[in-house]
């Protein structure tokens, strides 16, 4: 059944990337955007009018594409569920897994009630001017966090005064803070859509403390990371008036606002946390490395909609979204998956003699964050050196981690981590587009990386000390010996007779 699955997928990626359908006539540029009100767009002869209070029509074939990849993210979630959930010992295995999977309802009732507000509203609740520009002209502010009373529980998408079926079907604009055409794309989905990265994003960072973190208090550290750290740094880099962004910050799809944010947040936790009972030790190996092997082909397969599918944030000149830019996204993302895996498999196998399946997965998904900044910027050639690049630099970084001394139970820092400011940083040499590479926009990249990792490091570093001394982030020795299946839920994964 899971080959089945697995094939019907990835045929249907396959389908949506070949037949996009009908596209509209409309253009767009850059990452994951806020939505302006944009002028109304004629219809063709053949047709119908929009409703008076929307803009735009509907470009089905790019709505179906980004219907495809928000489910191919959500597809992600039981994939690291297991990817993770291999890596533990086989007494922790369901804590694990519950402890990815709890970041659904958790984040998914908070992107409802506020988290898009904050991130993706056009109004501002804090701004500041930003001058003028060299034509004389005032520019537009620079936004710190959204606000739309209207974007509250997700009430409407529409103008306030807008009721019944229609107070949904606003469209999105295209990724442009000035002057953005509607790129044919349901607010509505998209908003769907950028849950999926909220949800995955905390996710990630729970391996590094994985075999010794308390259920509840990982539970109340990932609504309020998703409200302190997440929202803010995904509007700034993402919603078309936030500062990075209007800075020039490149992020096609989250190797800062995801991966980096994960992996410096994980870095602060085990900065304040206690390491495992009897860490280091020979007890902390794998328990099965075929589920991780698993999770790792579902993640793959999730990471096309993560990367090929964030096209819905291009600018006007690049539009359709499910056009040039979401295919240059997609190639680039299986060219450096697929170099970053050989590239960490040889590296290891010269350094212990053998190559590891679990080496060859840790590879694949370090090209796969790597990339993940520069899918849609960057040319294959230079996917397959970004891949190969970070293939060797995040084995490393994980090679490393016994030197410095931190307690990073599946690696997120050396991976997530490392491989998210790499890609955030190559993208800026690299670039093909909406501007070319160079000294420029790597100094605006090193800015971008500075500034969202910087805030999420202190705000985590915070979060972690204050659950810690208040409710315990971690459970006790004991309850580790016992397993965290038993001692936090009662259960077991495995009855052996």
């Amino acid at each position: 059944m899971f080959r089945l699955s697995l094939a019907a997928v990835i045929a249907t990626v396959c389908l949506v990337v070949c037949c996009p359908g009908t596209w509209a006539q409309v253009a767009v540029e850059e990452p994951p955007v806020a939505m302006a009100a944009s002028p109304d767009v004629v219809a063709t002869p053949a047709a119908t009018a929009s409703p008076a209070h929307l803009t735009g029509t509907y470009d089905t074939g790019s709505t179906a594409w980004i219907l495809v990849s928000a489910a191919l993210v959500f597809f992600m979630m039981p994939g690291l569920a297991l990817f993770y959930g291999g890596m533990v010992q086989a007494k922790n295995v369901l804590n694990m897994f519950l402890l990815v999977m709890v970041c659904i309802p958790i984040v998914a009732i908070e992107w409802v009630a506020y988290g898009y507000n904050m991130a993706f509203a056009v109004p501002s609740a804090i701004a500041v001017d930003a001058g003028v520009g060299p034509d004389g002209k005032e520019l537009p502010k620079h936004s710190y966090l959204g606000w739309d009373p209207g974007l509250v529980f997700m009430s409407s998408f529409a103008e306030l005064g807008v009721d019944g079926q229609n107070a949904y079907e606003r469209i999105v604009t295209s990724g442009d803070t000035v002057e953005a055409a509607p790129n044919g794309v349901p607010e509505l989905l998209f908003a769907m859509y950028q849950m999926m990265f909220a949800i995955i994003t905390p996710a990630l960072i729970v391996g590094a403390v994985a075999e010794r973190v308390k259920f509840s208090a990982w539970c109340l550290f990932t609504v309020l990371w998703a409200t302190i750290v997440y929202n803010p740094v995904c509007h700034w880099v993402w919603n078309v008036n936030g500062w990075l962004f209007q800075k020039g910050v490149l992020d096609f799809a989250g190797g800062t606002v995801v991966h980096v944010l994960a992996g410096v947040s994980a870095l602060a936790l085990l900065l304040i946390l206690p390491k495992r009972r009897g860490y280091p030790g020979s007890q902390f190996v794998p328990h099965s490395v075929g589920w991780t092997l698993i999770g790792a082909a579902m993640l793959m397969v999730g990471w096309f909609g993560f990367n090929a599918g964030s096209a819905i944030a291009v600018g006007k000149d690049f539009l359709p979204v499910a056009g040039g830019v979401a295919v240059l996204a997609f190639a680039t993302t299986a060219i450096a998956g697929s170099a970053a895996s050989g590239a960490w498999m040889f590296v290891e196998w010269l350094k212990v003699g053998k190559p590891t399946a679990l080496g060859f997965a840790s590879g694949m998904v370090a090209g796969l964050v790597a990339i993940t900044p520069c899918a849609g910027h960057v040319s294959p050639l230079s996917a397959l050196l970004i891949g190969l690049i970070s293939g060797v630099v995040c084995f490393l970084a994980v090679q490393a981690k016994p030197m410095l001394g931190y307690d990073d139970s599946l690696d997120v820092v050396g991976v997530h981590g490392v491989g998210g400011a790499l890609g955030a940083l190559l993208v800026g040499l690299f670039c093909i587009r909406p501007v070319l590479g160079g000294t420029a926009q790597l100094w605006i990249q090193a800015q971008g990386l500075l500034w969202s990792g910087g805030y999420a490091f202190l705000c985590t570093l915070v979060l972690g000390y204050l659950i810690d001394k208040t409710i315990g982030f971690t459970v006790s020795h004991e309850a580790q010996a016992e397993g965290l299946d038993y001692a936090e839920h009662g259960e077991s994964a495995y009855h052996l007779t």
